[in-house]
């Protein structure tokens, strides 16, 4: 009986171990007491799963039986949508204060975005914005709004937006503060919302900079602890004059040795413009890495003041279906083969509920189940090599023996 018994033990666990066995890595999930659930991938795990997280997944053990349970992995990031208003220009005009142009709209609408787009190239102007409900009382929305134009051989820069709180009326007014009259080619106007997504504050370890003279450039290198998601960058960058320079900031893919020590590869995050008309922030891709790299192109003029930065990157969620809350459930993870899975749950995501209670992943534990198969050459004992060659020569001998006789 108590072999029978012991039998059926091991098969069970042969059973179980079958599916988790090519995971170097576990972490046990607690807490789950109904069918949906969500959690937060811990900050430490990202140095062991794989760069695109296909190696991710649930499985529930029961008994003899494993179960692997469908997820879905998410990232808040921010949301933006952007519906334009229709608007017609019915004026414009120009007195000593400058040049004027006047929008309407068929309704009152409410509005809190206006592209511009002129002919002229390289300009410097102060802009007002008002708004109306009959044409004549006007209230002012915007004052002195700096927009700006430069484009060379060395820049192309473009300041035309004005941004501003919503605001609801039939009539818009813009008026331009100019020497010359400016040429409006376009006017877009807009009403942008933004669903903010959940971001965590990430600590950086190390703050290098290096004003190069001979390149005309400065270069910030910035280390964290662990790898970890990043997808928001705001520069602390001062000077006494207004600036427009070129940016680009790098992420590290991997590293090398050298005889001057580990060098670093990098694949572009962002490119663009740092100003001092625009808040110098820079969003981009949530993207895995432990290693930045920000160059400034300062031409020929004198390098910014720069004195540290802020970090933000989108958390990924996992919302997972739990078809037997009862059973034991653990995360897997640390499989450099495996390929991402696929769950119907993907297409029906709109029944999945709103307010999902959250569970708790735990810290990181070695797979015990875990096992590689080697395959060992078929002549790594000597033996066989010794064997071989004995076997080659009688066949020799054999065959010479049988020419010489023939």
């Amino acid at each position: 009986m108590k072999i029978k018994l012991f039998t059926l033990l091991l098969l069970c666990t042969t059973i179980a171990n079958a599916q988790t066995n090519t995971y170097k890595f576990k972490r046990s999930i607690t807490g789950v007491n109904t069918v949906w659930h969500k959690m937060v991938l811990p900050d430490d795990l990202y140095k062991k799963a794989n760069a695109g997280f296909e190696d991710l997944r649930i499985f529930g053990i029961n008994g003899k039986d494993t179960i692997e349970v469908p997820y879905l992995l998410k990232q808040r990031a921010d949301k933006v949508t952007t519906n334009d208003i229709a608007f017609k220009q019915i004026n414009q005009s120009a007195n000593p204060n400058g040049y004027y142009y006047t929008f309407q709209s068929p309704g009152i609408n409410l509005i809190n975005q206006i592209n511009l787009a002129f002919k002229q190239e390289n300009f410097d102007w102060k802009v007002t914005l008002e708004g109306s409900n009959d044409n004549k009382e006007w209230f002012a929305i915007l004052s002195d709004y700096r927009i700006l134009s430069i484009k060379n051989n060395d820049t192309d820069y473009q300041f035309t937006k004005l941004n501003f709180p919503d605001s609801k009326y039939q009539y818009f007014r813009i008026a331009v503060k100019s020497s010359i009259q400016p040429e409006l080619l376009e006017a877009k106007i807009s009403k942008t919302d933004t669903i903010k997504g959940t971001y965590q504050e990430v600590k950086y370890q190390s703050f290098d900079l290096k004003n190069d003279i001979s390149k005309k450039e400065s270069v910030i290198d910035v280390t964290l602890a662990n790898p970890v998601p990043l997808s928001y960058l705001k520069l602390n960058a001062q000077s006494d004059f207004d600036f427009y320079r070129s940016i680009k900031i790098e992420y590290a893919t991997d590293s090398f040795k050298t005889d001057k020590g580990i060098q670093y590869n990098y694949a572009n995050l962002y490119e663009g413009t740092i100003s001092s008309l625009e808040e110098p922030t820079f969003n981009f891709a949530n993207t895995i890495t432990s290693r930045l790299k920000i160059t400034i192109q300062n031409n020929d003029n004198k390098p910014l003041r720069l004195s540290g930065l802020q970090l933000k990157g989108n958390i990924y969620e996992i919302i997972a279906r739990f078809d037997e809350p009862k059973d034991e459930y653990a995360l897997y993870y640390g499989n450099e083969k495996a390929t991402g899975p696929v769950y119907e749950i993907e297409k029906f995501e709109s029944k999945i509920p709103n307010n999902l209670t959250s569970v708790n992943i735990g810290t990181e534990q070695q797979n015990p189940a875990y096992s590689i198969k080697i395959e060992k050459p078929l002549f790594e004992n000597k033996a066989w090599l010794w064997v071989l060659m004995a076997v080659i020569i009688a066949l020799l001998g054999w065959f010479s023996f049988k020419m010489l006789r023939n």
